[in-house]
C-alpha cells in the first residue's frame, strides 16, 4: 500500500519519492539531518544500534541493520531523531502549519484522520484491557479512543528499532517515542499512553507491569516448548527417495525461489538470505537448525502422481507455502522440432504448436490450446492434470510419436 503510494507519487511529480519528500517536507520543516539510508546514517556522529534478545536469556546481541528497501521505501525507510520528528509532529498537531508556514494542506491531514477499516477490541476482549476502544485504519493513520480521548498514532518496525508517534488532535499534545531492541517494542505503546495519562492529570494505568508479566510469561513458555520440540517424530522412517532427487529450485509466485542443495549427504536450504543444512526429520520432513535470530524452517517435500518430488511446502507468515519445483529449461530448437500433427487411435488430428517464448502446446480441433508444461526429459504435462503425462517418442533423432499416459492406460499418437 505504501509502496505503491510512493510509485504514485513519482508518477505524477516525476521525481524519485525520495527527492519529492525531501522538497516538500523535510525542508520546510528543518528535518535536515533526516535521512533513507543506513550509509547516510552511518555518516552521523550519533547513531542507533539494533540489538536483540537472545531467546532463553536475558542477554542482548547485536544484530545486522536492515537495509534492504528497494521499492518499498514509502513504507518507512526514513531515519530520524527525537528533535527533526518533532517538527513533524508538530505540524501534524497544526493543520500543517510549522513555523506559521502552510507545509502540509490541511485538507489532507484531515482526510487521514477519516476512519476507513474498523479493527477489533482485541486487547479487551482478549485480556480486559479496555483503555483503547473502537480502532480503525485510516491513509496511513490509525485513530482509537484512549480513555474517552480521540488519539492519532501510526508505528513502525524494524529488526532492532521500533517507533511512534502519537497526538491527540483535540487535546493539542503528542508523544514520540523510538525504541531499541525487539523485547522493547511494547514499550512505545506504554510509554505513549502513560505520558498521556501524566498531562491530562489522570490516574496512570499500570501498562508497564502488564506488558512485563506478559513478556516473561511468553519467553518462560517459548523456552520450555523449544525443550520439546521433536516430540512429534516419527522413529525409524526413511526418506521417500535418494537425497539428490529432493535439490533443486522451487518457486512460488508470491515469495520467490527455494533453492534446496545437496553436499555430501546434507541437503541444504537457501531462501533469499537464509543459508542453514537440513536434517532429516522423518518421512518426507526436513528440518533446518533452530537459529537463535531465524528460528527454524521446516520443509515438507511431496511428490507428483508419477512419484517425483516437485512441491516443498512452509509455514511462512499466516499460512502454508507450497514452492513448486521449476520445470527444465529445453533449447528452443528441441521444443521446436516436437511441433507438428498427431493421430489419435480414433483419427483424430490434432497439433503441438511451438511458439517463441511461449512453449508447446497442444490444440485439438474446436479446443482453446492447452499449455504442455516441462516435467522432465521429453515429458510434459498440462496446468489441469498432473496424472496425465505427454511423452514425445524419439527415434534416431526424429519424432515419431506422442505417448499420452494416465492412471487408466496409455495411448500412442503417431506424427502425422
Amino acid at each position: 500500500m505504501f509502496a505503491a503510494a510512493g510509485q504514485v507519487i513519482e508518477m505524477k511529480s516525476g521525481k524519485r519519492w525520495e527527492d519529492f519528500v525531501r522538497e516538500r517536507i523535510f525542508t520546510p520543516l528543518g528535518m535536515s539531518t533526516t535521512c533513507y539510508t543506513i550509509a547516510d546514517m552511518l555518516k552521523q556522529p550519533d547513531y542507533g544500534v539494533p540489538f536483540r534478545e537472545k531467546r532463553d536469556s536475558f542477554e542482548l546481541y547485536k544484530i545486522p541493520y536492515y537495509e534492504d528497501t528497494e521499492g518499498v521505501a514509502p513504507a518507512g525507510a526514513i531515519i530520524s531523531n527525537i528533535d527533526e520528528l518533532s517538527h513533524w509532529l508538530i505540524a501534524l498537531m497544526n493543520e500543517g502549519k510549522y513555523n506559521g508556514k502552510q507545509v502540509l494542506p490541511a485538507s489532507v491531514l484531515k482526510a487521514t484522520l477519516q476512519p476507513a477499516i474498523a479493527l477489533p477490541n482485541a486487547a479487551g476482549e482478549a485480556l480486559g484491557y479496555w483503555e483503547v476502544l473502537n480502532s480503525a485504519y485510516g491513509m496511513g493513520r490509525q485513530t482509537a479512543s484512549y480513555r474517552g480521548k480521540l488519539l492519532a498514532f501510526h508505528g513502525g518496525d524494524l529488526p532492532g528499532f521500533h517507533s511512534q508517534i502519537s497526538f491527540m488532535p483535540n487535546d493539542k499534545i503528542g508523544v514520540i517515542v523510538l525504541v531499541q531492541t525487539d523485547h522493547s517494542a511494547p514499550l512505545y505503546n506504554i510509554i505513549s499512553y502513560n505520558v498521556y495519562e501524566r498531562l491530562l492529570g489522570m490516574d496512570q494505568t499500570p501498562w508497564s507491569q502488564r506488558q512485563l508479566q506478559q513478556r516473561l510469561a511468553n519467553k518462560k513458555a517459548a523456552t520450555e516448548s523449544r525443550t520439546k520440540a521433536g516430540a512429534d517424530r516419527v522413529a525409524n522412517t526413511k526418506p521417500s527417495h535418494a537425497l539428490g532427487d529432493y535439490a533443486g529450485e522451487y518457486e512460488n509466485s508470491a515469495y520467490g525461489i527455494l533453492k534446496i542443495g545437496l553436499q555430501g549427504d546434507q541437503l541444504q536450504f537457501g531462501f533469499h538470505d537464509f543459508h542453514f543444512p537440513m536434517s532429516h526429520f522423518h518421512y518426507d520432513r526436513f528440518d533446518t537448525p533452530d537459529d537463535e535470530e531465524y528460528g527454524k524452517f521446516s520443509v515438507n517435500f511431496r511428490t507428483n502422481p508419477q512419484g517425483d518430488v516437485d512441491q516443498a511446502v512452509i509455514s511462512l507468515d499466516q499460512a502454508e507455502v507450497v514452492f513448486t519445483r521449476k520445470p527444465e529449461t529445453l533449447d528452443p530448437k528441441v521444443l521446436e522440432k516436437l511441433a507438428g500433427t498427431y493421430l489419435t487411435p480414433s483419427k483424430v488430428k490434432f497439433e503441438v504448436v511451438y511458439q517463441p517464448g511461449a512453449g508447446l502446446a497442444l490444440v485439438f480441433p474446436g479446443g482453446p490450446p492447452q499449455k504442455l508444461i516441462p516435467v522432465k526429459g521429453l515429458q510434459f504435462r498440462t496446468a489441469q492434470f498432473a496424472d496425465i503425462i505427454f511423452e514425445f517418442v524419439t527415434e534416431n533423432g526424429q519424432v515419431k510419436a506422442v505417448k499420452r499416459r494416465d492412471p487408466s492406460g496409455e495411448f500412442i499418437y503417431p506424427r502425422q
